[in-house]
């Protein structure tokens, strides 16, 4: 069997294929499409986020069984065509799932305590106890909107706290009374009536895009600090933007934007007006999608993608 690479991924994943007799072959070395045409009998690909694996796409792989995702988004990969042809479509949110808890956590933790704007004001000259006095995230009720790996992974990380969790996902059960009944399952009311933090991790679909925008936001009974290293395209920049003029949102901690192009390499048009608020805000503290982008993350994405490839075809 073939396995055409076209993204890099950590070698991990072609070693263990070759290992088990497959033919891995490195198509980074040109476009994607260049190396499709080249390579017409592969019968595996792997990629990331950047390249779409549309139907056309498919019709030019007349021999693929699997398309290996590194990463957990599957927006770029027209499901229901892979589906018709009989390809399996593999992804690896268990590679990067404890990095994303972490990173929403460490996000969580430094807006509630004022560390950037700390550090800063420390680096000019100035010690200013009072003007950084902090909120503690013990007592306080954290909201997970999207119960999959990334937000089980998180309220495993708040456990501990002595914070109360709540979880919403309309597309899962069996939930409640997860990490040691930590966790309680609630519908989508409840979480906005009762949270002091929401914290998103649902996937990007027709139904979740642009999800929390003002009436969103508008509907939650407390100020709330808000964390979104999910996707950009489900959070409203703009709405938030008026939610923090408005009081309805206290602090947001980003990691990803509306503004991304789909490699999540860069943002399109920086001069956005919007872009510039959200860059400017205090209330703001961002980071350039890395909260699943640890060392050993890198490793963890492959390694899992290649016990699923092997469970199937070794």
């Amino acid at each position: 069997m073939k396995v055409l690479f076209l993204d890099t991924v950590h070698p991990v994943l072609s070693e263990r294929l070759s290992a088990a007799g497959m033919a891995c072959v490195d198509g980074t070395t040109a476009s994607p499409l260049e190396s499709i045409r080249n390579h017409p009998d592969a019968a595996g690909i792997v990629l990331r986020s950047r390249i779409r694996v549309d139907a056309d796409l498919l019709d030019r792989l007349p021999a693929l069984r699997f398309i290996c995702r590194s990463g957990a988004g599957l927006e770029n990969i027209d499901i229901a065509s892979a589906r018709f042809r009989d390809i399996r479509v593999y992804n690896s949110p268990e590679g990067n799932r404890d990095a994303v808890g972490e990173h929403a956590l460490g996000m969580l933790l430094s807006l509630m305590n004022q560390l950037r704007e700390a550090d800063r004001s420390m680096r000019s000259g100035q010690w200013d106890r009072e003007g950084h006095r902090g909120m503690e995230l013990s007592g306080r009720t954290v909201g997970i909107l999207g119960y999959g790996n990334m937000g089980s992974a998180f309220a495993g990380k708040l456990t501990g706290i002595g914070c109360r969790i709540l979880a919403c996902d309309p597309h899962r059960k069996g939930f409640d009374g997860d990490h040691g009944g930590a966790v309680k399952a609630v519908d989508l009311a409840t979480l906005q009536r009762e949270s002091d933090v929401l914290s998103l991790h649902c996937n990007l679909t027709p139904e979740t895009k642009g999800m929390v925008d003002r009436t969103f936001l508008g509907a939650f009974s407390k100020p709330i600090i808000l964390i979104n290293t999910a996707r950009g395209a489900i959070l409203r920049s703009t709405d938030l933007l008026d939610a923090l003029q408005t009081g309805h949102v206290m602090a947001a901690g980003l990691d990803v934007f509306e503004r991304e192009t789909s490699s999540f390499e860069s943002v399109a048009n920086e001069g956005d007006p919007v872009w510039m608020r959200l860059m400017a805000h205090p209330r703001i503290q961002v980071s350039p999608h890395v909260a699943g982008w640890t060392e050993e993350s890198y490793v963890k994405l492959s390694s899992v993608l290649a016990d699923k490839v092997l469970a199937d075809f070794g």
